[in-house]
């Protein structure tokens, strides 16, 4: 009986300190995402289904902050299946989201079907660029799209890519609105610099 306390116990300062729901998903997401066939094309476009449930909503449509959470889980069965999890496993690399922009354009409904459909759009010498879009399932309205900016650690993204085809892999071109938005971000990165004197202190 102490021991089933204790595991209770253990259990409890888990559930209450750390999201455990979201470590048992991702690891849940990923062993499904080995098993499916694998994505060759690296900018092959992966779909991934879901509905909106009761714990995914606020006034009965999905909290803002739920579709991050599924971009998320939706990229790990990508990296997964298209083997780039696998390939900076093996050149002790490390991936971290630097950025994130996202539209909402129509509220998903709770008990909603949809799709969130996932790919690598392009990349430049640091990061992958992934888009992602929920697309609902009863009318084929894209509700929401999202980029990403995929930070590379240790790494880059052409090492990646040729680790996996084993040749040099051409950059596809950059979107209007996507070059767009990495414009801003260079731009927001500068000003943060100056304004907390970076710069002028890599000048001394």
């Amino acid at each position: 009986e102490d021991t089933l306390l204790w595991i209770l116990v253990v259990l409890l300062l888990l559930f209450c300190s750390v999201d455990v729901w979201y470590f048992i998903r991702a690891v849940a997401v990923v062993t499904r995402a080995w098993f499916l066939s694998p994505v060759f094309d690296i900018t092959g476009e992966q779909t991934v289904s879901g509905w909106v449930l009761l714990r995914d909503v606020d006034l009965c449509h999905m909290n803002n902050a739920r579709y991050l959470r599924e971009c998320d889980f939706a990229r790990f069965s990508l990296y997964t299946r298209n083997g780039v999890f696998k390939a900076i496993r093996a050149l002790g690399a490390n991936m971290v989201v630097g950025a994130t922009t996202i539209r909402y354009r129509r509220p998903l409904c709770v008990g909603e079907a949809f799709e969130l459909r996932s790919r690598i759009v392009t990349w430049d010498d640091k990061s992958f660029y992934v888009e992602q879009r929920f697309v609902s399932s009863k009318d084929g309205m894209v509700s929401a799209v999202m980029y990403c900016k995929q930070n590379v650690l240790r790494s880059s993204p052409d090492k990646i890519l040729q680790h996996l085809c084993k040749r040099k892999v051409e950059v596809p071109e950059f979107p209007e609105d996507l070059q767009h938005w990495i414009n801003f971000i260079s731009s927001s990165s500068k000003a943060l610099r100056e304004e907390s004197g970076l710069d002028n202190a890599k000048n001394k």
